[in-house]
């Protein structure tokens, strides 16, 4: 098994609030972790400091054994093995889908526009995206605009894919066709860590899940124990307002 990540002792505090407090977790490559718990428990800040938007007070976060906190460690090369989908799209109102798709590789990669475009449409044809190439982000539905980000995602060959509750801005009748895209690129092999309020998907999709509560990792353990047989007390008191019957 390759780690990919390994995170040790990570503190980070927004003024007197200590939002994490010495966390301690890995990513395997090939691995689907989901991170749930309840708001302001520190999920979201988590994924941003590993992907360094947020800059850690202290602790480790190692890339391959290297320890991207430390001084001199070169940060635009270390995101691009990091894919990160947001809640809210982050796409270029002024470029088409397939543009959009395209621009990371061309700016970020060095790829040539021929060989960018080749990867962004078997992309958006994985996402179910194809046919809408040449549409603009204010044509699409929110659930379209989220299956564009996720092809420009993948379209980065990275290492990881960091999801930051990708479906929280979506209406409910979009949220499954997002999950179902999620699902098979999980299927596919990719290494995901998602954080999420669907239990149910969590549930389904994930090799292990960690249930983070005020900003330290509770409980971790495969779907199976954290949803069937959780040990800690403020895990079940989470699980029981989510999961009914």
């Amino acid at each position: 098994m390759t780690t990919i990540l390994e995170i040790n002792h990570l503190k980070k505090s927004f003024g007197q609030n200590e939002v994490l407090k010495d966390i301690h977790m890995s990513v395997n490559k090939g691995e689907v972790i989901s991170i749930i718990g309840s708001s302001g428990s520190g999920k979201s800040t988590l994924l941003r400091s590993i992907n360094l938007l947020e800059k850690a007070n202290s602790g480790e976060i190692l890339y391959n054994g290297k320890n991207v906190l430390a001084k001199g460690f070169n940060v635009p090369e270390y995101r691009t093995h990091l894919g990160m989908v947001f809640q809210s799209f982050n796409l270029f109102n002024n470029m088409n889908t397939l543009e959009n798709v395209m621009v990371g590789q061309t700016t970020v990669l060095k790829k040539g526009k021929d060989e960018a475009k080749k990867i962004a449409l078997e992309n958006l044809k994985k996402v179910g995206m194809e046919q809408f190439a040449n549409a603009r982000p204010a044509q699409l539905s929110g659930g379209q605009k989220q299956r564009v980000a996720i092809a420009r995602a993948i379209s980065m060959n990275p290492d990881v894919i960091l999801f930051d509750e990708p479906t929280s801005a979506l209406d409910p009748e979009m949220v499954g066709e997002v999950l179902a895209t999620i699902k098979a690129l999980a299927e596919s092999g990719l290494t995901m860590v998602i954080v999420t309020h669907e239990m149910e998907f969590a549930r389904e999709v994930s090799d292990r899940v960690i249930f983070m509560d005020k900003g330290v990792i509770a409980e971790e353990g495969s779907p199976e124990q954290i949803f069937g047989n959780p040990k800690e007390e403020r895990t079940r008191e989470f699980l029981a307002r989510f999961l009914k019957g």
